[in-house]
């Protein structure tokens, strides 16, 4: 099973992996469901109210139970879930990693609330709409008032013969993940059909067993459905690095073998060797359940955008859900389709508008034998002319591509790391506008947005997805932050986010940590000549210049500072030297070379040298805005006072003020006073030249 958003969920025609029933009791006698057993059952829920039944207990049947028991009325009768594996709720993203060896903990965790009624190693067999109850394996019959179809998919297995020989396996449940653990105990060669994700992270984690593997791909190259052809070239290259054979281009023609799989042949003639075969070509939802209930199917369960199935009491979600003619065959599209699953059960109690599911943007995000891979939004090459811009860098191994539409962002694939990959989700689903010089850095760089861009998890809109391998958003976690979540390890044990590939735990350790940062050191100066640099540089271009002296018989003889040549050379130079002795901040920040002192002491004297040179600025000109040059001149250096006295300020009060917004005036404001500074030695070198010529 992938380690990404890429597997599925769960296969409800195969056993479903559940907890030990602890709310009600289980019929003394297997296969009957007797009077005192259906008593129990009926006593579950308050009088009056009838519960949600959900049929599914993987990921997306979980997420479904959590949503509407978080969202649930007071008078609901709760949840139920059913499902037919006779082991706890497992999560099977990481059976791969389980296949692998990696770990253990495969677990999902069951949301604690004592609404929640949970029956498993029973299978739900029959609905009957018109009661509104289903009838599950044992004979007992269940009303509900809403049902929730999570039945999940099933392998698909290709028609070719052999294909029921001992020694071929599918690998989509805990059960098969079981005994191909068994068999890698006593296979030598494997041939894994399909080069898909599933298929690429089977043959890793057979491969990580000590077992020779090849992988056969029909299509040009693999993972055909998320990569383009360069992108899927570079990969399988890379697997084949690893020790994994890949055949790409060729299908398997038959399986063979006398009682036992000897090898399989190609059809192009060729004859593999192996004693083990593991499909891994796709799935096929499982919607026989409610077909035989009448209820709309074509590819998968039909579902309008509010996950309605033709009967308006049932929903459908994940991979047994066909939305706009689309079924997905990732976990993530899943986990949001039950997010507005469950908020509208319960609004259908609570009177309270229905959420719309619009579809979603397909992203896959894997490791695949130590390879990164990323793929997100329209990636295919339908299209002869669409524009895209590509980086790629042939040493590192890393291949970069943006898929646009006009100057819009609607796909991206990746191999290799990219640090991006988060944000890029978002501005794919945002269908973000890429300005020309984005653009550019991206083909000469690789990076996307500057560093002065990149923004904070605390920045990223409510909606988008902090862990792609499981679909938890930001606002996902906000809640569970609210419900006591304080630390990394609490987001990922109530959320599931980050027990996959792992890749977003800085992140949710970042969101833990959202406690005020301490204060900058020396804050209390910095705010003060930073704020006393704001106002002066305001005040020249408020406020009218000083008056000239009146007669030269006045005891005061300021005026002389802008009469007498002597006086203008010395606030001039003064000035001048004021600039030179601030940039040298620049040379602290970007010269690895200069270490001299701590960065914190130079910025305050950044900032303390600032306010002393609109001081003498004011001594300079009076004021006085001037004409011409002389405007421009003023015009730069009070607006890089202002931007540098507001950066100042932020920088300062930071552990005072919202993140999002400290951030992002942080950067305006720095961006503001670096762009200022450029005009500033040219009119200088003009203002100095005028003073002396003329």
């Amino acid at each position: 099973m992938a380690v990404s958003d890429g597997v599925t969920a769960p296969d409800e025609d195969q056993p479903q992996v559940q907890a030990p029933l602890d709310t009600i009791a289980a019929p003394p006698v297997a296969g009957a469901c007797t009077p005192q057993y259906a008593t129990t059952v009926m006593r579950a829920a308050p009088a009056g109210t009838l519960p949600t039944i959900v049929i599914g207990t993987g990921p997306v049947g979980i997420r479904t139970a959590r949503e509407v028991l978080e969202r649930g009325a007071a008078d609901a009768a709760g949840v139920w879930l059913f499902g037919d594996e006779p082991v706890a709720p497992y999560n099977r993203v990481v059976l791969s990693c389980y296949l692998a060896g990696e770990t253990d903990d495969i677990d999902l965790t069951l949301p604690s609330d004592p609404r929640l009624v949970t029956q498993f190693g029973v299978r739900i067999i029959a609905i009957d709409r018109t009661a509104a109850t289903v009838t599950d394996s044992l004979g007992c019959v269940h009303p509900y008032e809403r049902l929730v179809l999570a039945t999940g998919s099933r392998p698909r297995i290709p028609a070719i013969p052999g294909v029921d020989l001992p020694g071929v396996f599918t690998f989509r449940d805990l059960a098969d993940a079981e005994r191909l653990k068994a068999r890698t105990a006593r296979a030598r060669a494997v041939t894994v059909i399909g080069g898909g994700i599933l298929g690429l992270e089977t043959a890793r984690a057979l491969h990580v067993a000590g077992t020779r593997v090849r992988v056969i791909d029909h299509n040009a190259h693999v993972m055909f459905s998320q990569l383009d052809a360069a992108a899927g070239e570079l990969l399988g290259a890379f697997v084949a690095d690893q020790g994994i054979e890949v055949i790409a281009g060729d299908r398997v023609q038959q399986i063979i073998g006398v009682g036992q799989v000897t090898g399989v042949q190609l059809h192009s003639g060729r004859l593999i060797d192996c004693d083990t075969v593991v499909i891994a070509a796709g799935i096929v939802p499982n919607v026989q359940l409610a077909r035989d209930a009448g209820l709309g199917v074509a590819h998968g369960v039909r579902v309008d955008d509010g996950m309605h199935t033709s009967d308006p009491r049932i929903f459908a979600v994940g991979e047994c859900a066909e939305h706009r003619g689309v079924v997905y065959g990732l976990v993530a599209p899943g986990l949001e389709q039950a997010a507005v699953a469950g908020h509208n059960i319960v609004a259908a109690r609570t009177h309270r508008v229905e959420a719309r599911y619009p579809g979603s943007v397909t992203t896959a995000r894997l490791k695949v034998v130590g390879c990164e891979v990323f793929s997100a939004g329209d990636v295919q090459e339908s299209e002869v002319n669409r524009p895209h811009a590509l980086h790629r860098d042939v040493d590192q191994g890393i291949y970069r591509k943006l898929m646009l539409a006009g100057n819009r962002l609607i796909g991206a694939i990746a191999i290799g790391p990219w640090h991006e990959s988060n944000r890029l989700q978002e501005a794919i689903v945002a269908r973000r506008r890429l300005w020309p010089w984005e653009v550019s850095r991206f083909q000469r760089t690789g990076v996307l947005w500057s560093t002065l861009e990149e923004q904070s998890i605390f920045d990223w809109p409510a909606n988008a997805a902090v862990c792609n391998c499981t679909g938890v958003s930001l606002a996902q976690l906000r809640t569970a932050l609210a419900q006591g979540a304080t630390s990394q390890s609490l987001l990922s044990a109530r959320t599931s986010a980050g027990t996959v590939c792992g890749s977003c735990r800085p992140l949710l350790a970042e969101l833990a940590g959202a406690h005020a940062p301490d204060p900058v050191p020396a804050a209390g100066g910095l705010a003060t000549f930073s704020v006393l640099s704001l106002l002066l540089g305001v005040a020249i271009f408020l406020l009218p210049g000083l008056p000239l002296n009146a007669s030269v018989q006045d005891a005061l003889r300021w005026d002389v500072l802008w009469r007498e040549s002597l006086w203008k050379q010395v606030t001039g130079f003064s000035l001048l030297g004021l600039a030179a002795a601030v940039s040298v901040l620049g040379l602290r920040k970007r010269l690895p070379a200069f270490t001299l002192g701590r960065f914190d002491g130079w910025r305050l004297v950044h900032v303390l040298l600032g306010a002393l040179a609109v001081a003498v600025l004011l001594a300079h000109t009076g004021m006085r805005l001037g004409s011409n040059l002389n405007l421009w001149l003023m015009a730069s250096f009070t607006g890089l006072l202002v931007a540098g006295g507001i950066g100042g300020a932020v920088i300062a009060l930071e552990h005072r003020l919202p993140r999002p917004v400290a951030r992002r005036s942080r950067n305006t404001a720095v961006w503001a006073h670096v762009l200022l500074v450029w005009p500033l030695p040219v009119l200088l070198g003009f203002h100095i030249l005028k003073g002396y010529w003329y």
